[in-house]
């Protein structure tokens, strides 16, 4: 049986409908995260410009433009919300697909919805499907002929996944649009830390909205009879099937999702939390910081790091400036990141104070762990930090208290008390069970 064939038996024959609590749970949570992104990511550049897109290209319809009381067809929805919920790179990711899931993942099942009552645990089944066989997929790549890591690639078979188990798309029809999506994904050979181009900051980014555009439109496609190749992913060559098929149904890959608590790439997430940590412990002052020493993997290198970005989304990429953001004015200045701080001579002034060196340890740990470990210089000296995993990961995790306080931090500016207090209550309900309440704050205007 094709893997193709197989992944869509599983969604067909609904074995993502019953899972442990603590799947669900997570699954909500993923939910109540890129909402929270997108609200972040609303107002910036790269969100705004592709609402407008989307309203010129894709057309009118009923799946709401989340925060607004606009709507437009399934796909034009979904690649809108998806480009708020990654504008500020403070969305979900997956340490063993080295991305982004939930940016495609769950913009693909709230539009696919918009036609249809929607029923929780219908729901919840359709976001399982997406995040277990997208992050499978992106676990299982053979980087000898996917020399690509970029989130794209393969986000957006989580969208066909879930939109697909929305739809109750039959097996072969399925399997044919998971196989069309393959083919039409972008090829993200240029873009981020992993392509031949060395501006990383810049809103191509991961392509993950337009993989929500491919996702949405191979699933249509393969619904009115258009095939793909089915056998797309059964070449060693290029995919691991072990990876892929063991445990499926079995064992769990969405509690391995971690969140943000900074809206900058990942990379740069565990030097944040080194130096802040080691800070807090000796009770440091942000003037007694003179410069920093980040040791940490090869692949934070890689990223643009521009000391001085000239705009947000070259910020999201740059560790020295980020760092020094973190240092000067505390966390809060990346949660989210905003665009008064590309003028603040504080930040660019300790940025051009920080260096990075590859630690071999931590580099062989990765893409498994993203650690780091800092030396201040200050004025009593130099102080090392011990190696450090960033807030979110397994191992300081990011429960639903603290989504809650990244939802709040977010709102700060863009809604009354009045409104957050009625979106207390959805959250609330959405945490026991009942999303209905949550989805429908996010369908109507701030």
């Amino acid at each position: 049986m094709y893997l193709t064939t197989l992944l869509a038996e599983c969604i067909a024959d609904r074995v993502f409908d019953a899972v442990p609590l603590e799947v669900r749970n997570k699954a909500l949570c993923c939910l109540f995260d890129a909402a929270t992104c997108a609200l972040a990511g609303k107002f910036v550049t790269g969100s705004t410009s592709a609402r407008l897109v989307a309203t010129r290209i894709f057309g009118p319809g009923n799946a709401p433009l989340w925060f607004s009381d606009r709507r437009l067809s399934t796909t034009g929805a979904a690649f809108a919300n998806s480009a708020s919920v990654c504008a500020l790179d403070f969305d979900d990711g997956h340490r063993a697909a080295r991305g982004h899931p939930g940016a495609a993942v769950i913009p693909a099942v709230l539009a696919a919805c918009a036609d249809r009552a929607i029923d929780p645990d219908e729901l919840v089944a359709a976001i399982v499907a997406g995040y277990e066989i997208a992050v499978r997929i992106a676990a299982a790549q053979n980087p000898e002929n996917i020399k690509s890591r970029q989130s794209g690639l393969w986000a957006g078979y989580g969208a066909v996944a879930a939109a697909g188990s929305i739809h109750r798309t039959g097996r072969d029809r399925l399997a044919n649009a998971l196989a069309i999506n393959g083919v039409w994904a972008p090829n993200q050979a240029a873009n981020g830390s992993s392509g031949y181009s060395k501006l990383t900051g810049n809103h191509a980014k991961e392509g993950i909205p337009w993989s929500v555009v491919t996702g949405l439109t191979a699933l249509e496609l393969a619904e009115e009879g258009f095939t793909g190749p089915e056998d797309i992913l059964d070449h060693a060559s290029h995919f691991n099937r072990d990876r892929i098929e063991n445990g499926l149904g079995l064992t769990w890959e969405i509690p391995g999702t971690y969140f943000k608590p900074y809206s900058c790439c990942r990379y740069i997430h565990p030097a944040i939390d080194a130096t802040l940590d080691l800070m807090q412990s000796r009770r440091l002052q942000p003037k007694d910081v003179l410069s920093i020493e980040v040791r940490t993997f090869q692949w934070a290198q890689r990223l643009q790091n521009n000391v001085i970005p000239k705009t947000l989304v070259e910020a999201q990429y740059s560790l020295p400036f980020c760092l020094a953001a973190a240092v000067r004015h505390g966390v809060s200045a990346l949660a989210p990141i905003n665009e008064q701080l590309l003028d603040d001579r504080e930040i660019c002034s300790l940025a051009g104070a920080v260096t990075l060196a590859v630690d071999v340890q931590i580099d062989e740990k990765f893409p498994a762990e993203t650690l780091a470990r800092v030396i201040l210089t200050t004025p009593s000296g130099e102080i090392t930090s011990t190696t450090v995993i960033p807030r979110g990961d397994a191992g300081r995790p990011m429960l639903w208290d603290d989504l809650k306080e990244k939802f709040h931090q977010v709102c700060k500016g863009k809604m009354s008390a009045a409104r957050e207090d009625v979106f207390d209550r959805a959250i609330d309900q959405l945490r026991y069970g009942d999303p209905l309440p949550f989805l429908r704050e996010i369908s109507v205007d701030l």
